[in-house]
């Protein structure tokens, strides 16, 4: 990780105030000055502040289930921060691994640990998320060919990747995928000519929402956080 946040996760000092001790030449990685506070450190490097060595604080995993009216975002906007949701320390030194929309509710993982959620959000991985989606008018019989396949969303250059879509009815579908583009899912129905009215994520890879209650959350188990490692 970066070595200002690793400094904000071994002491109480806020990323500003860590680029200004770095700044000061007091930190120490393997016994050398280190003043970028960009550079990457692990664990196992040695890293002092005025000879004091230091110890980062485990990460945190955490699955919420996100309301309406609230944004996945470290700063409060035109809605709230979903951040605020969670009572422990510290909670927006923790970042989003794979946003929703306002407007969207359902399965938002929540971490310190960026390389765990690079394993989420990073296209190269894949990641499948499940979303329930309610749709304005019928599903027409070749949506499901035409998302496997893969559509062109508008300014987009290339396809989108195959997509699994489950019919539920006729206006309500299970629609999985492994991206994770600008209101991808909204963009893929509107390019089939449909309205996405609702819509619901479940599950993202092996983790699924089930019966936490809307606004609530809780600390992932070790199987979980391991599945993703």
């Amino acid at each position: 990780m970066r070595l200002d946040k690793f400094i904000c996760k071994s002491t109480e000092l806020t990323r500003t105030e860590a680029k200004k001790l770095l700044k000061m030449g007091t930190v120490l990685v393997n016994d050398v000055v280190i003043k970028d506070p960009s550079t990457q450190v692990h664990e196992n490097n040695s890293i002092t502040i005025d000879g004091e060595e230091l110890t980062a604080r485990s990460s945190r995993y955490i699955i919420l289930h996100k309301p309406v009216d609230t944004i996945c975002s470290n700063v409060d906007e035109t809605y709230p921060s979903l951040l605020h949701l969670i009572d422990v320390d510290r909670a927006f030194d923790m970042h989003i691994a794979g946003r929703l929309d306002a407007d969207t509710t359902g399965l938002v993982l929540i971490t310190d640990d960026g390389r765990w959620s690079h394993n989420i959000i990073s296209p190269k991985k894949q990641c499948e998320k499940v979303y329930r989606v309610w749709l304005r008018n019928p599903l027409k019989d070749d949506t499901a060919e035409r998302f496997t396949a893969g559509v062109q969303l508008q300014g987009e250059d290339g396809l989108t990747r195959p997509a699994k879509l489950e019919k539920i009815d006729e206006q309500e579908v299970l629609l999985t995928i492994t991206e994770g583009k600008y209101h991808q899912v909204k963009r893929m129905f509107a390019s089939v000519g449909n309205k996405v009215m609702g819509l619901h994520r479940e599950q993202i890879g092996p983790i699924k929402l089930a019966d936490l209650p809307l606004g609530e959350w809780r600390y992932l188990s070790q199987n979980e956080v391991d599945a993703f490692l």
